[in-house]
Order: C-alpha cells, then structure tokens, then sequence
C-alpha cells in the first residue's frame, strides 16, 4: 500500500499538467485572437511612448 500512497501525488500532478497544457493550447487563437492582439500592442505602444517621453525629459 506504500507504493499507492508513494505514486499517488506525481500522478494527480502529471495528470494535472497535462490537462493545464492542453487547456493553454485549446485557448490559443480563436476567434479573440485578433482583439487579443491588438490589447497587446496598444499596450506595447503606451510603454514605448512613455519610455520614450522620459528619455526626453531627461535629456531637456
């Protein structure tokens, strides 16, 4: 019985990672992805806009 209670927790958590990385994969894409993408970039913008201010404040 020590051998059950020994495999046990590896397998709730490889079975549990497993379904994690296959619920990861399933949620890729889709019909969001586009509006995902473009909340992406626009904060990509803002941040490079902002680093770029401060750069210039810097230098003033």
């Amino acid at each position: 019985m020590d051998y059950v209670s020994a495999l046990l927790p590896p397998t709730v958590m490889a079975l549990f990672f497993g379904g994690l990385i296959v619920t990861i994969v399933k949620t890729q894409g889709g019909a969001n992805k586009a509006k995902e993408d473009a909340a992406v970039d626009a904060a990509l913008a803002r941040a490079d806009s902002t680093q770029q201010a401060t750069a210039q404040a810097k230098n003033a």
